[in-house]
């Protein structure tokens, strides 16, 4: 009877249980793991923030720009690159992608 009693509770799991031990050997609950750290408004705003940033990119920039920029700083998910990456991809100097780059940091600062 006791096994049986024990098979009823078996899927149940609770908060403060140990469930894994992080690297230094410390037991770890799910609450722990659970537990969320950032705050909701900081995160909406962020959001918020990166939305705003993608339309102006896209009002605002030209299309050399544009492409410079989603090449520096990773936009649409891709990889950010260097100066040397990008004008060696673009077949341009480094020092043109620094100009193209800072007149179009101009426009997006110009426009938040």
């Amino acid at each position: 009877m006791h096994f049986r009693s024990l098979k009823k509770t078996a899927g149940e799991i609770h908060f403060d249980e140990p469930i894994e031990t992080d690297k230094n050997g410390n037991a770890l609950t799910l609450a722990d793991l659970i537990a969320d750290e950032s705050c909701i408004d900081e995160t909406v705003e962020l959001s918020v923030s990166a939305a705003r940033l993608y339309t102006l990119v896209e009002q605002r920039l030209t299309e050399r720009e544009r492409e410079i920029m989603t090449l520096r700083y990773g936009l649409y998910g891709k990889r950010p690159l260097t100066q040397r990456e990008t004008a060696g991809l673009l077949g341009i100097s480094r020092s043109y992608v620094s100009r193209i780059e800072k007149a179009a940091l101009e426009k997006l600062r110009s426009g938040f």
